[in-house]
C-alpha cells in the first residue's frame, strides 16, 4: 500500500460518525485510508498492510490507542503516530508520548489543523526507507543464525527451525534487546491471537529457549504482560 505520492494512514476510531467523516476528509485530500473500529481490528490491519501514518484514537474497545502504540512501536520504530482523544490531561499527553507519539490532537479539532500536523509529521519523519531485512549470517553470542536456511550453528552442532520456530527466531533477532509484543507475535505469525494459538508459541518459545541455552550470553526473556525479548550479552 505504501505510496510517496498518496501517502496511507491507518485509522483506529470507534465512533462511526467520526470514523466516517475522518475517513471520507482524508481520503478526498489525497491519502489512502484504512479505518479499523477497534484496537484489535487495527492490529490485524497492521500485521497485513503498509502504512505511512497511523492516526489512534486513545479510548477504544478491545485494546486502546496506547496498548496499540505499544504493540506496533515493539516491531515498527519508524512509522509515526497521531494520537486523537477526547481527554485534554496533561498525564494522557504525556503518556501518549511515552509510548511513541508523534503528535497528539484533542478533540475537538479542526480537520485542516488535523491535516497540517499529518502533513508536517509525515515531512520531519518519512524518508521512504524500507526496513533493513536481516542478514543471511548472523552472530548471537557462540552461535551463527541462518535466517533463510533456518537454521541455528554452535560449533560443530547444527539445529534445524521448523517454518513457525524460524519466523519466531527472525522477528525477535529483526528486535534484538528490544521486547516483541505476544499479540503483535501471534497475529503476524499464527494469524489470530487466539488461547489456543497462545499456547502453541509458548511451546515454540520453550524450543527456541533450549536450543539458545548453549550459550549463557543468549537469553530469550519472558516479558510479564508484554511479550519477549531476546538478548545477547555485549549487543544488547
Amino acid at each position: 500500500m505504501e505510496n510517496t505520492n498518496h501517502p496511507s494512514i491507518l485509522l483506529a476510531e470507534d465512533d462511526p460518525n467520526l470514523g466516517l467523516l475522518l475517513s471520507e476528509f482524508l481520503k478526498k485530500k489525497g491519502y489512502q485510508v484504512q479505518w479499523a473500529q477497534n484496537g484489535d481490528e487495527a492490529l490485524d490491519l497492521f500485521v497485513k498492510e503498509s502504512f505511512d501514518l497511523c492516526l489512534l484514537d486513545v479510548m477504544m474497545p478491545k485494546k486502546d490507542g496506547f496498548s496499540l502504540a505499544k504493540d506496533i512501536r515493539a516491531t515498527h520504530l519508524d512509522v509515526p503516530i497521531i494520537f486523537l482523544t477526547a481527554k485534554s490531561m496533561e498525564e494522557d499527553t504525556l503518556q501518549g508520548f511515552k509510548v511513541g507519539a508523534d503528535d497528539y490532537l484533542t478533540k475537538p479539532f479542526s480537520m485542516d489543523v488535523l491535516v497540517a500536523r499529518i502533513e508536517a509529521v509525515l515531512r520531519r519523519t518519512h524518508s521512504g526507507k524500507s526496513v533493513p531485512s536481516l542478514a543471511e549470517e548472523l552472530k548471537l553470542g557462540d552461535f551463527v543464525y541462518y535466517p533463510n536456511k533456518m537454521k541455528l550453528i554452535l560449533g560443530d552442532n547444527e539445529q534445524k527451525f521448523t517454518p513457525k520456530e524460524n519466523d519466531l527466531m527472525k522477528l525477535l533477532c529483526e528486535n534484538l534487546g528490544r521486547p516483541v509484543s505476544r499479540s503483535y507475535a501471534l497475529k503476524l505469525i499464527w494469524g489470530d491471537d487466539t488461547y489456543f494459538n497462545a499456547r502453541s508459541m509458548d511451546v515454540y518459545m520453550t524450543k527456541l529457549r533450549k536450543m539458545l541455552k548453549e550459550d549463557p550470553r543468549v537469553q530469550l526473556i519472558n516479558l510479564h504482560g508484554e511479550g519477549f525479548r531476546l538478548s545477547v550479552e555485549g549487543l544488547s
